[in-house]
Order: C-alpha cells, then structure tokens, then sequence
C-alpha cells in the first residue's frame, strides 16, 4: 500500500534495512580510520613534546611556521618525489613490458607467472629485511655476488647515501611490481580480438601496434596502476625502516620516515602530527589531480 507521501512501504522497509546493514561497517571504519586523521590533524595545532610536557600547549599553526624553515623537512620532500616518481615509473614500465610478453604466452609461463607473483604476497618488513641481509649484504648478497661477477664491482648498497636511495627504490619495485602486472594482464585478456586481429592484418610493426593500438585501449587500467601505487609510493614505510632505518644518515628518509622519527625518537607528537597531516594533503591532492585527469579524458 502506498503511503501518505506517495512511496510505498517497501520501499521504505528496503532503505531501513540497507541502513541497518551497512551502519557497523561504517562504524567501524570511522573508528579505526576517520577519527584517528581527525586526531592526527587536531594534535598538530599543538605543541606536544614528551621531553619537555610542562611546554605543552595550543600551538596553532606554528608547527607548519616550523615546517617551512626546516631543511629537514624539505630534503625529505624531494626524497618522497623522487622515491615516488621512481618506483611508479619503474612499476608501470616493468609491469606492462611482463604482461605483454607473458600475453603472448610461451611454454612454461604457469610457472613463471606464479614467481612472478610472489614478491607481492611476502609483507614489506619480510622483504626490507630479505634485501638488507641475503640480497644487498656486501660480497655475500645475492645481489652484490652478481655484482662482482659481472666486473662491476661490489657496491655500497646501504651505507652509501646515493646508493641506499637506489637500494630503496629497488626494493619497493621488485615487491609491488607484481600488481601492475596483474592488471595490466586482466586489462590485455579483456581486449576485443577484432581491434588486434586488424592490427595485426596491418603493416605496421609490433611497436606501432602497441602504441597506436594496444596502449589506448588499456588507458584506463594504467592510470589506476599509476593513482594506485603513488598513493601507496607516498605512505611507504615498512620495507624503508627495515632495510636502512632511513639512513644513512638521512638518505632513504621519506615524509614518512620523518613523521614517525619526529614522533617516536624525538617524542615531539606535536610536529610528527603536523609532518603526518602535510603527508595526508599531498596524498589526497595528488589522487584527487589523478582522478580529475582520469575523468577528462574518459
């Protein structure tokens, strides 16, 4: 029976119902997510520092006054870029380069496929750790032993500023890889046969019928590869801290590096939560840049 305002009851009950079904999850991601960046941006007005308590007190915005005269802060700025730039260049190029050869198929590629995935599975503080003392070690890594085959030379790999910088990024790209090359995968099976048959009917070369044909048509699996993984480029932590701690020095020491050594060793809460809340516009602004593009040239 329809009801006084015209809608019927059902439809009512449906919309309560969707209501109550949906009220613990967001609940529940207001607790473990919303409120501690509400937390995060409210501690940042103020000035908390454990070694000194008796200082403690509303700040306002002198934690960002701060931030702009701070060298630290701003190596750590370029390091992020570069460090994010990289690993999601090296990601996307790598990723697609997998998946158009293993598109192809080839005898043994069952296998391959699952080694190739691995890295991905394994948690970023596992594979820190893996690099630091089985990969990069000096002379006796994996990594190094080649290194020395090859004529090259065993290399600094942690201790040296420049290469430590390399190491890192290295590391990040070897783990996460795997991901782009999933979707970039997906993306190529789910592709009509028409457009490649004709394609490839074509006179142009293999390169031609990947740029002029191929690459548009996963356009949009490649931008979510790249908004993807540079939010996650940006709040990398884990696989850092374990391989280098952020050193030497402060060489490997990212945005968010720098955040938790400002809040945990240094015990200034106060400004940690100002460089973490600074960390959260550059994520959200970025992805925010990304998806407008991704919506203009749809």
């Amino acid at each position: 029976m329809p009801t006084k305002r015209g809608r019927p009851k059902y439809i009512k009950q449906q919309e309560r119902f969707g209501y109550a079904m949906i009220t613990p999850t967001m609940l529940f991601l207001f607790v473990m997510a919303a409120f501690p960046l509400a937390v995060l941006i409210v501690m940042s007005f103020f000035r908390i520092d454990l070694t000194f308590p008796s200082g403690n007190r509303f700040f306002g915005f002198g934690n960002y006054v701060q931030m702009i005269h701070d060298d630290r802060f701003w190596h750590a700025i370029r390091l992020t870029a570069i460090y994010t730039v990289s690993t999601v260049f090296l990601q996307v190029v790598t990723g697609l380069a997998l998946a158009m050869a293993f598109f192809r198929g080839f005898r043994g590629e069952g296998i391959l496929r699952v080694s190739v995935l691995l890295p991905m599975i394994l948690a970023p503080v596992v594979v820190g750790l893996a690099f630091r003392t089985m990969i990069m070690t000096p002379e006796y890594g994996i990594l190094d032993y080649a290194s020395i085959l090859l004529g090259l030379g065993s290399k600094p790999w942690l201790v040296d500023p420049t290469w430590a910088l390399v190491s890192v990024i290295i590391i990040h790209t070897w783990q996460w890889t795997p991901f782009a090359f999933l979707v970039f995968l997906a993306s190529l099976n789910a592709i009509p046969p028409d457009p490649l048959e004709a394609a490839l009917m074509d006179t142009r070369n293999g390169w031609q019928r990947f740029w002029h044909v191929i690459l548009p048509m996963i356009r949009p699996a490649v931008v979510i590869v790249i908004i993807f993984r540079t939010m996650i480029a940006l709040r990398a932590f884990a696989a850092i801290f374990s391989a280098t701690g952020g050193g030497p020095g402060t060489a490997t020491e990212i945005l968010n590096l720098y955040a938790y050594r400002e809040s945990f060793n240094s015990l200034n809460l106060g400004y940690g939560s100002a460089l973490g809340t600074v960390l959260l516009l550059i994520t959200v602004g970025v992805s925010m840049v990304f998806f407008r593009m991704r919506k203009s040239r749809m």
